[in-house]
């Protein structure tokens, strides 16, 4: 289930008993499989909810001039008392001075947004006395982003991802999203457990890239892509950007189980960084995977907290983390989170949305159970314009537009998600759209 310190925290639940604490010294192969599987998909029953939102963040008078760092951080400095975020949430910084807020996790999807939205209007309210504005967009569009924070982490971190060219610093200080995070489920094989749950979740990945790209320009220019943001990620590191998704060498993918897929995954994905005492570069040897690691013959091996510190450095599109955490979302315009927040839980936690959804997505896994990892590229090409995708796209929101129906609570979800599937989806568009528009005008 959702942490409930905070969804978007690293920190990651404790093993249970019988299983290996952090501090009890280095790791065997063994150890390291059975606590991936066991911390990253904690099951029981999915009632909770949460969101991450990040927002670049622009001069409001002159997109195109920079944001001195030392102006952003006095600006957020307000929110860094405790109790300043009315609704809870934790505000963090990402490595081009991206603003994040991760809410604490909700029982229900109007408390969710009660809740982050009154934390989104103090940091607007913020960002405003500064002179300052969130950026709508999930790339920044008019100027290049340098790197403002200076941490080994993302020192490592670039250095990594330079070995696959410049699409690694552009995901690092350019791009923004909206990331939900609902909770894994339980045992059972029906559509509240985590298998079905898990691959429902890959299913929907590409129709939430189509249906919310909002990312098409790039220093100032179209980039032929409706997201663009999601067309970086797929030029980064596959081995730990592309969907983790089930299944083993003979068998279809999807039909294996998500715990030993996952540990697969993300035992045998390189290392990014590694952890050192100062000065020391956190920068580490190429080629070099978790598990071997672990079969070391000889040097320090690694414990639970560098495993655990490991698993925070790979970034599917759907991760788990106990919790699922939905990474394929562009940031939105406004309030416009709301819409894939409310449509994702519609679509995972309600059972009759959930056998609608996997109806809808359906005609795009090509006979299998899930999609083809080129279907992803393809939503962040077209959007819902795509002949294949646009259906998908259109029956997934009448799904979350029935389910929200049914609670009063939900009533002004529902008609945000109606107005957004009239506007955008009806007519093939999405949020990207807008911003093409704009610029083709000026």
């Amino acid at each position: 289930m959702l942490d409930e310190r905070d969804p978007g925290a690293p920190v990651l639940p404790r093993p249970g008993p019988g299983g290996p604490a952090p501090g009890d010294g280095p790791l065997s192969e063994r150890d390291a499989e059975a606590h991936v599987g066991r911390v990253c998909f904690t099951t029981g029953p999915p009632r909770r909810v949460g969101v991450e939102l990040e927002w670049l963040v622009r001069d409001a008078r002159d997109a195109r001039r920079a944001v001195p760092p030392a102006l952003l951080d006095a600006a957020l400095a307000p929110l860094a008392v405790p109790g300043a975020l009315p609704g809870g949430s934790r505000l963090t910084r990402e490595p081009g001075g991206q603003t994040e807020l991760s809410s604490r996790p909700a029982p229900d999807l109007a408390t969710c947004v009660r809740d982050a939205a009154a934390d989104c209007a103090r940091l607007r309210e913020v960002l405003a006395d500064a002179g300052l504005a969130p950026v709508d967009s999930g790339l920044e569009p008019l100027r290049a982003q340098p790197r403002v924070l200076d941490h080994p982490r993302y020192r490592a971190m670039e250095d990594y991802f330079d070995r696959y060219g410049a699409a690694g610093r552009v995901m690092m200080r350019a791009t923004a999203s909206v990331q939900v995070c609902v909770d894994a489920g339980d045992d059972t094989d029906g559509p509240a457990g985590y298998r079905h749950r898990w691959r429902l979740a890959h299913r929907l990945g590409p129709v939430l890239v189509a249906a919310f790209a909002n990312s098409p320009l790039w220093r100032g220019r179209p980039t032929g892509w409706r997201s663009t943001r999601q067309a970086v990620w797929g030029r980064i590191d596959p081995s730990r950007t592309r969907p983790a998704l089930t299944g083993t060498p003979g068998r279809g993918a999807g039909d294996g189980d998500p715990r030993a897929a996952w540990t697969r995954y993300a035992l045998d994905a390189p290392l990014l960084c590694v952890r050192r005492s100062p000065p020391a570069a956190w920068s580490a040897p190429p080629g070099r995977s978790f598990r071997s690691w672990l079969r070391a013959p000889h040097g320090e091996r690694p414990g639970i907290a560098d495993l655990d510190y490991h698993l925070g450095t790979l970034f599917p599109p759907v991760r788990p983390r106990g919790w699922l955490e939905l990474r394929m979302i562009d940031a939105q315009p406004g309030d416009g989170w709301t819409v894939p927040l409310a449509v994702v839980r519609a679509l995972l936690d309600d059972p009759a949305g959930a056998e609608a959804a996997h109806r809808a997505t359906e005609p795009l896994t090509g006979g299998g159970p899930l999609p083809g990892p080129g279907l992803w590229l393809r939503a962040a090409h077209r959007g819902p314009s795509d002949p294949l995708l646009g259906p998908a796209v259109r029956a997934c929101l009448t799904a979350a537009e029935s389910v929200l129906a049914r609670d009063p609570a939900d009533a002004p979800l529902r008609r945000a998600v109606a107005a957004f599937a009239e506007r955008y989806a009806a007519r093939g568009r999405c949020p990207a759209d807008d911003q093409l528009d704009a610029a083709a005008r000026s």
